[in-house]
């Protein structure tokens, strides 16, 4: 897709809607909605994995897909021209925790792992991955011995995510006291290397520069030619996302942008609508297959 998109057909304000499907609060959101409604087609429906699929748990290896959300994005995927999943997770753990292999509906569902270095197609069930960075190695070796030098936030764990290693604070005493503490410390580590820190709430990502879920969701918007996108995210690394998508609009693209929860207000306060975490996220994607199929 070029950046002087085809005259649109305006959406038609007639177009039915679910009862159940809320209504976005600003008039670019409303404008994204009404054209996603009118050619469904010529959409892409991105969504972040962690906190807008699934709930945020103490230990992300727990972490699975709520009930709904599979169910409601094979009811949705047929209609739309992609539904993609733009995560920092590696692709294939996406995949594995969010059930999302060999799903009737989902057969040209695309996972964009590590920021969209990684890419899942479950038409062909691959991933396809650069190979590693060295930093990553080099970081892994020494951040055992770097933590230990902050005994006093016990409770903080490393999570290995192959092209990323991710520094949790959830399970600490003061996970918020250990976040802050911890953040420059690890920032100068990953520079040290040639990484750079992502944060989240109470974690924070080492990994390779150069990529992120603004990136990846422009690339793929324009690699499938889409006309309208949404995009749902929770947390601080769905902020260049939402970038890709109000850039999106000044080239004359309508865009819709959900918030799971309201726990990370940099990015609350500039959706086009809030919604209180993944079960209402599920019953939206669901609520939209149901107006699509009318």
């Amino acid at each position: 897709m070029g950046s002087h998109p085809h005259p649109q057909q305006p959406p038609d304000p007639q177009a039915p809607r679910s009862t159940h499907l809320p209504e976005p609060t600003t008039p670019a959101g409303a404008d994204g909605l009404a054209a996603l409604l009118a050619r469904p087609g010529k959409a892409v429906v991105a969504l972040d994995f962690d906190g807008t699929l699934a709930d945020i748990v103490p230990d992300p290896e727990q972490a699975r897909a709520h009930p709904g959300a599979v169910p409601a994005l094979a009811a949705l995927a047929p209609h739309v021209a992609s539904v993609a999943v733009v995560t920092g997770r590696p692709a294939e753990v996406a995949v594995r925790y969010g059930g999302f292999a060999g799903v009737p509906g989902l057969e040209r569902l695309v996972v964009l792992g590590h920021y969209g270095a990684e890419r899942w197609d479950a038409a062909s069930g691959t991933v396809r991955a650069p190979a590693p960075h060295d930093g990553v190695a080099a970081v892994r070796a020494e951040l055992p011995g770097f933590l230990d030098r902050f005994g006093a936030w016990r409770g903080t764990w490393v999570e290995e995510k192959g092209q990323a290693l991710a520094v949790h604070t959830r399970r600490a005493t003061d996970p918020q006291a250990a976040f802050d503490a911890l953040r420059t410390p690890l920032a100068d580590l990953a520079a040290r290397h040639g990484l750079i820190v992502e944060p989240g709430r109470m974690v924070l990502e080492l990994r390779p520069p150069g990529m992120d879920k603004g990136v990846a969701l422009l690339e793929y918007v324009r690699e499938t030619g889409a006309e309208t996108i949404l995009y749902a995210g929770d947390d601080l690394g769905d902020l260049p996302a939402y970038a890709a998508v109000r850039e999106l609009r000044a080239e004359g693209h309508p865009g819709l942008l959900l918030c799971s929860g309201t726990e990370v207000p940099e990015l609350s306060a500039q959706a086009d609508l809030r919604l209180p975490g993944p079960a209402a996220v599920a019953a939206f994607l669901a609520a939209l297959a149901e107006t699509v199929a009318a």
